[in-house]
């Protein structure tokens, strides 16, 4: 049985669907066709589905090819011990095994990186610290690509920290084997000017477990294109996110979960905040159900709280199947206005009106942040929404 709900609140741009069909081939309109060849893709004019919310001109040239190479670009990976962390160059046959280019911009940055990190987990190793790496930019154009590989039965946790000014296109890879357990919390803090758009690519193993929490804050553009398949059945992918969009900034997350094989699980939910005029997050999430995928269970949510005037969002939720023969699918978005009676009742108590913003915020927010389960890492992004409410002041 398939449900599909969506709550539109006042203040919203939301629009779902949900198409069940008996028999049908993979999904063209969720998976365009993969290539590792930037030719495969023509130049986007902004009228096409994948780019029809993005704003082209503040790309900076990824997508047309004029962007030029040359900025600076720092990436250190802090491993534990046990965890091989190598620097290859293109020739290196893990690159690109969790998943293929699906737009243009992905593809130049696959066709123009010079060097990949790989860092590995060998199998049956659990780490108890995280792996932590930091991608800092210093200006100008570059482009990266980074590979986390997991044995199997190995678990462990990534921290990936994005800092610094600069435009960045880059493709990440997760692989991980059969009963292994990966958490990962990718975190865009970019300076206002900066530009970043990825595809976060996860191959999931036999009854292994993927955990993404997506955290943007910074940047004057930032895309993220996270996608999700399946190596064998059991496996379970949970992909969290949270966003708290400021004046003029363009965030946008467009997720794919492929379910293309039996009895699997995915669950997803991303948060969002938006204040200030021209502040515009997208939210698309494409989960599809292939034939051959029974038994699967699947849902995905996006809820978004607008601040203030001047902001807007744009939420579609898309479920397809092609299997009548599934555990559970469904989705749900809602976006509304900061509700004036949670304050009034706060003000009531004798709480000032700053800070009963700031809970209400932090409530909003708290479920997800307590997904990333590293504690001076949840600190710091609770910090940070605070001083993001801060500055509305």
């Amino acid at each position: 049985m398939a449900e599909a709900q969506t709550n539109i609140p006042v203040g919203s741009t939301t629009s779902g669907s949900l198409a069940v069909a008996a028999e049908s081939t993979v999904a063209t309109r969720m998976s365009a066709p993969p290539s590792f060849d930037v030719a495969d893709f023509p130049v986007p004019h902004g009228r096409e589905e994948e780019w029809r919310f993005t704003p082209l001109a503040r790309l900076r040239g990824l997508h047309d090819g004029t962007a030029e190479a040359g900025g600076v670009l720092t990436v250190r990976v802090d491993a534990p011990e046990g965890v091989t962390v190598e620097t290859v160059d293109r020739s290196d046959a893990r690159l690109g095994k969790a998943g293929t280019p699906v737009d243009r911009v992905a593809a130049q940055a696959y066709s123009a990186f010079e060097k990949a990190s790989v860092v590995s987990v060998p199998k049956e190793t659990v780490l108890t610290e995280p792996i932590r790496v930091s991608v800092h930019g210093e200006g100008g154009t570059a482009y990266g690509h980074q590979v986390f590989e997991l044995g199997a039965f190995a678990e462990a946790v990534v921290v990936i920290d994005h800092t610094g000014d600069g435009v960045l296109a880059a493709n990440v890879d997760y692989v991980l084997g059969d009963g292994a357990k990966l958490t990962v919390v990718s975190v865009q803090d970019w300076a206002d000017k900066a530009v970043h758009v990825a595809q976060h690519n996860a191959l999931v193993g036999r009854d292994a477990s993927f955990k993404s929490v997506v955290v943007t804050f910074g940047g004057d553009l930032v895309r993220l294109h996270p996608r999700v398949s399946y190596a064998g059945p059991g496996g379970e992918a949970e992909l969290f996110g949270l966003y708290f969009t400021d004046k003029g900034q363009h965030q946008e997350h467009r997720l794919l979960v492929d379910h293309n094989v039996p009895h699997c699980k995915s669950n997803v939910a991303y948060k969002g905040a938006l204040q200030g005029q021209d502040a515009h997050a997208v939210w698309i999430g494409d989960v599809l159900i292939q034939a051959a995928a029974e038994g699967t269970d699947s849902y995905e949510m996006n809820r978004n709280l607008v601040l203030t005037d001047g902001a807007r969002v744009d939420s579609v939720p898309n479920l397809e199947i092609e299997t009548g023969e599934i555990a559970g699918a469904g989705h749900a978005s809602a976006t509304g206005r900061f509700d004036d009676e949670q304050l009034f009742y706060l003000q009531s108590r004798g709480i000032p009106e700053d800070e009963a913003r700031r809970l209400v915020v932090r409530g909003f927010f708290a479920e997800l942040v307590q997904q990333i389960g590293v504690d001076d890492v949840e600190a710091r992004l609770l910090a940070k929404i605070d001083a993001e409410l801060e500055a509305s002041v």
